[in-house]
């Protein structure tokens, strides 16, 4: 038999065995390769799982000053039927973004981003939503009560100013499970109920007391200038008290039409920044001074400066857009200790008044009486 030539192309036994040994896994690789599938599991499941719980971030900040984000360069506070005046500086008001609502769910990964960010807080989301609304529940309560706080801060603003400014109740919205559906319509101003004069909210509630959930009351108001007298059926609020099931107002006859384009923006806190924004532009002489001041709280008809939620969000979103000073809500300076970040100086308001003497002081570069969180 021929032997085989020595640089046959043909595999020797060595050969072979060493192929075999490179085409097997090693014990490490198969650890590598385990790891990296698991990874990928990891990643997919991250990403699908929904958690019940709600990330608060800092929200962009909008000058009242200024004009609105929306691209229309349309001025966010416009006033027709009094003097307005040039102003200086910035009125921002301040914004919180939530993601885990209702329509809005966060997985794994968001969470674990949130925890890592100093600027950003993890909640469960039933302490921030009403687990029973949906997101169109929701988006409809924030734009109400965005519409009453600028209803509000125009009242406040033009008092400062000296105008008279008549008030009364009126609904500014009717809840799903209100019977009043059909029967009041959102506007109508109250006017009495079992002919009662009704002048506060507290009144609207103490009349409705005498009924029992399930009755009807006799409500006047006025619809589009236009009197009318209604029989409307009551429901079972909180606590078994009789209640309306709908959500009061306040409507005002103004002396000039104030206009406020908040864009998409909804809830009440931007209250108090709205009330210095019209003020500022109806009084000679630029209030902010050309200084950079942030800051939140809603505000009611008294002038009355409200606690918020989401403070340590809007500091940081206020030093951020280049705020040099914070108004805050008194009722959060608790939140606000420990939280401000580096730059940024806060102020302490219970009042519009204290609001605009704080703005005062800061554009004359004269803080040092002022209060602080």
């Amino acid at each position: 038999m021929p032997e085989q030539p020595a640089d046959s192309d043909l595999p020797s036994r060595a050969d072979v065995h060493e192929g075999e040994r490179r085409g097997r896994l090693t014990r490490g690789n198969k650890a590598v390769l385990a790891a990296f599938f698991l990874f990928l599991v990891i990643m997919v499941v991250g990403s699908v799982v929904h958690l019940p719980y709600a990330v608060m971030s800092p929200g962009p900040t909008q000058d009242t000053l200024g004009t609105s984000a929306d691209g229309k360069n349309t001025p966010i506070i416009s006033i027709s039927g009094l003097p307005t005046y040039p102003t200086d500086g910035a009125l921002r008001f301040t914004t919180v973004r939530v993601e885990g609502g209702p329509g809005y769910p966060v997985d794994v990964w968001d969470i674990l981003q949130a925890w890592i960010d100093p600027a950003r807080d993890v909640l469960p989301v039933d302490d921030v939503f009403d687990p029973k609304v949906t997101q169109e529940q929701v988006a409809e309560e924030n734009a109400i009560q965005m519409e009453g706080s600028q209803e509000e801060a125009t009242a406040v603003a033009l008092r400062a100013i000296g105008k008279q400014v008549p008030t009364h109740i009126a609904i500014a919205g009717i809840t799903e499970a209100s019977k009043a559906k059909g029967v009041l319509q959102v506007g109508d101003r109250l006017d009495r109920i079992d002919g009662e004069q009704i002048a506060t909210t507290d009144a609207v509630r103490t009349a409705l007391q005498k009924k029992k959930p399930g009755d009807t009351v006799s409500m006047t108001v006025t619809r589009k200038g236009k009197e009318l007298t209604l029989d409307v059926p009551t429901v079972a609020g909180q606590g078994g008290r009789t209640a309306l099931g709908v959500l009061l107002g306040l409507d005002h006859d103004f002396p000039a039409k104030v206009t406020i384009d908040a864009g998409a923006i909804g809830g009440p806190s931007a209250g108090l920044m709205f009330s210095l924004g019209i003020y500022d532009k109806l009084t000679p002489g630029p209030l902010a001074g050309g200084r950079q001041i942030a800051g939140t709280g809603t505000i009611d008809d008294q002038g009355v400066v409200g606690p918020i939620g989401g403070i340590r969000q809007k500091l940081a979103g206020a030093r951020s857009d280049g705020a040099q000073y914070f108004l805050a809500p008194a009722d959060n300076c608790n939140e606000v200790v420990g939280h401000v970040p580096d730059g940024l100086e806060v102020f302490k308001v219970g009042t519009f008044d204290e609001g605009r003497a704080a703005v005062e002081a800061i554009a004359k570069g004269q803080t040092s009486s002022l209060p602080h969180c």
